[in-house]
């Protein structure tokens, strides 16, 4: 297969700006530069968020957000999954077989009016319900 035909797509490519060649060429004098001061100078770099001495943004600003290190349970209504009360022993593993949730799943709290009745089922410390810590 020829490669020799291979040529750039139209418009794709621009000449490169041959400054400081005269007034005429519109880059000369200053070279696109503008005028004297630190920008002008060859090597400067600011930065990022540098705002000439006063204070930048992201330090006037509050810091935002926090990270939990502690894993959030998977929250289960007892009233609404009535299929959890009437397992004989209550554990992760038993859940899953009566309530489909993820495989990462690993502390879950029971909720509702009858959560706190299920307490002697829960053979699980892994499995919490509501008003326990």
């Amino acid at each position: 297969m020829g490669l020799e035909n291979l040529q750039k797509a139209p418009g794709s490519t621009h000449s490169t700006k041959r400054l400081g060649r005269g007034q005429g060429s519109g880059l000369g004098k200053t070279a696109g530069r503008g005028g004297k001061g630190q920008t002008a100078r060859t090597g400067s770099h600011e930065k990022r968020g540098f705002e000439g001495g006063q204070q930048p943004l992201q330090r006037r600003l509050p810091k935002v957000g926090f990270y939990s290190r502690f894993e959030k349970p998977y929250v289960i209504n007892v009233e609404k999954i009535s299929a959890v009360k009437e397992l004989s022993e209550i554990t992760v593993d038993t859940i899953r077989t009566v309530h489909k949730m993820s495989s990462s799943v690993k502390v879950v709290k029971l909720i509702g009016a009858s959560a706190k009745g299920l307490a002697s089922k829960i053979k699980d410390e892994n499995v919490k319900f509501s008003g326990q810590n």
